[in-house]
């Protein structure tokens, strides 16, 4: 690192549930140097109907099926050095098929994913970033912005009908952005629906902390006109609908490519480029393989009732982004709090907890003495890759996480003495669910009723293409007929 820290502005984008072999492990091909996937010793992994399944390749964009993570599948999972994944998978879903199960072994080759494969090839890749807890979502979460979950080691259980405001509302430990207030240092959180953040209570019980949080609009704004810019900024993707981003499946991580690549775009362009640093990483891994047995990891506080937070949860992609960081592989041993860590040693921030202190920082990756200016200037996603091949999946919003927050909404409704709130929501009538799930049907009908003559007009649209090139590589000249009369 330089002898001067040369990072006045910390933007941190989580997404959720992917592995570092699923989306980064490619890297290993052009860069031996990153613990990526061994094209000449993949890792496999047995089913529980004792079919052996290796690493491979995989173009599939959308997963029909949520791998499980909770705690008691992670541990099924990380067993036998890592040899669980695809035995928990097909023991939770029985039906699924051969190509079901093997995309929990899949990995994206590389350029497949074009804004995290770019990035990875031009800036840092942490290759040793673990999930905080080999658990879910929530957890993990909290543990990023505050170094502990509070004992909390699941999603919540309970149905919209029967909320458990307990489970929901003992997230009262101190945060990053209690450190941040006390040291007076600015920060913002921007956000697309829900902000998974005010599970810490601490953002709702200040109204001077609600008023930091602002529609993602406002980022791509402020960061073209950065008078005032904060000192820290947390993004949280779309977690609900069709244009849902966060990377969560079933949707299409493509979306979230997209937003990789527009907050990339925005910052590179932003005269705040050279005094900032982009993290990017994944919640936790959503189930899918990973050859790196996560390591022992020491516990947060003496909340432990449930569990005893000795070891990380699997590796997940990470990315360290800015002009101060070089084109490389960084080893060091992370979690979620080495940016706690970070911004604590940086700013002189009060302690937040056990597993923080004994962190190791993400300093580690700063490594240029002067800001690079050889960066990928702009990176573009294609919009018709965003064009989920089975749109039908798409419409549900049925995941544990989404089911989770929407009982924490109607929770904060009661709460609430607005009478505007104390209705009950209005619930879809009959004939309204017959509708939803035949125009769901609908959707993956025409899809698969016009896949034949999508493939052949994808067929001639080829041939077009691979004549031009030819042509191009022979140097023949057509005989185009005479256009003069």
């Amino acid at each position: 690192m330089p002898p001067t820290d040369p990072i006045q502005h910390v933007v941190l984008l989580m997404l959720e549930n992917h592995s570092f072999d699923q989306m980064l492990g490619c890297l290993k091909a052009v860069n031996p140097d990153v613990n990526g996937v061994d094209l000449q010793n993949p890792g496999k992994n047995t089913d529980s109907d004792g079919r052996v399944y290796f690493q491979k390749e995989t173009d599939e964009v959308q997963t029909v099926y949520d791998p499980r993570h909770e705690l008691i599948d992670v541990q099924q999972q990380i067993a036998d050095s890592n040899g669980g994944f695809v035995a928990n998978f097909s023991k939770t879903y029985p039906r699924s098929s051969f190509e079901d199960r093997q995309q929990i072994m899949g990995y994206y080759g590389l350029g497949k994913l074009p804004a995290l494969h770019a990035l990875a090839q031009d800036f840092t890749v942490c290759d040793q970033w673990f999930s905080s807890l080999p658990g879910p979502t929530w957890p993990n979460r909290f543990f990023a912005l505050s170094g502990t979950s509070n004992g909390e080691i699941q999603m919540p259980e309970s149905t919209l009908q029967d909320l458990n405001p307990s489970f929901y509302f003992h997230q009262n430990q101190d945060t990053i952005f209690d450190r941040l207030n006390s040291a007076g240092r600015s920060w913002k959180v921007y956000y697309y629906d829900f902000p998974n953040s005010w599970l810490l209570l601490h953002q709702l019980e200040h109204p001077e902390n609600l008023s930091r949080y602002h529609h993602i609009d406002k980022f791509f704004a402020e960061v073209s006109e950065p008078a005032g810019f904060p000192d820290f900024v947390f993004i949280e993707p779309k977690y609900f609908g069709q244009d849902q981003n966060d990377d969560h499946p079933p949707h299409n991580v493509i979306k979230a490519e997209k937003l990789v690549a527009d907050v990339y775009n925005a910052l590179r362009s932003s005269p705040l480029w050279d005094s900032t640093l982009l993290i990017v990483t994944f919640d936790e891994h959503g189930g899918f393989y990973d050859h790196v047995v996560p390591p022992p990891a020491i516990p947060p506080d003496d909340k432990q009732s449930r569990y005893a937070f000795n070891q990380y949860g699997v590796r997940v992609p990470a990315l360290l982004i800015s002009p101060w960081v070089g084109r490389r592989a960084e080893h060091t041993l992370f979690d979620h709090t080495s940016v706690l860590r970070y911004l604590s040693d940086k700013w002189g921030l009060a302690p937040l907890g056990q597993r923080t202190a004994s962190a190791n920082s993400i300093a580690a990756g700063i490594t240029e003495s002067t800001a690079r200016t050889d960066t990928v200037p702009f990176i573009r996603v294609p919009y018709a890759s965003l064009i989920a091949p089975s749109p039908e999946l798409e419409k549900e919003d049925v995941s544990d996480h989404q089911e989770a927050i929407r009982g924490f909404s109607r929770l904060l409704e009661r709460a609430t003495d607005d009478p505007a709130y104390t209705h009950p929501y209005p619930a879809p009538g009959a004939w309204a669910k017959i509708k939803n799930s035949l125009g769901k049907k609908f959707i993956g009908l025409g899809n698969s009723l016009t896949a034949d003559y999508q493939t052949i007009q994808d067929s001639r649209v080829r041939r077009l293409t691979g004549l031009v090139k030819d042509l191009a590589k022979s140097g023949r000249k057509l005989n185009l007929p005479n256009q003069h009369t």
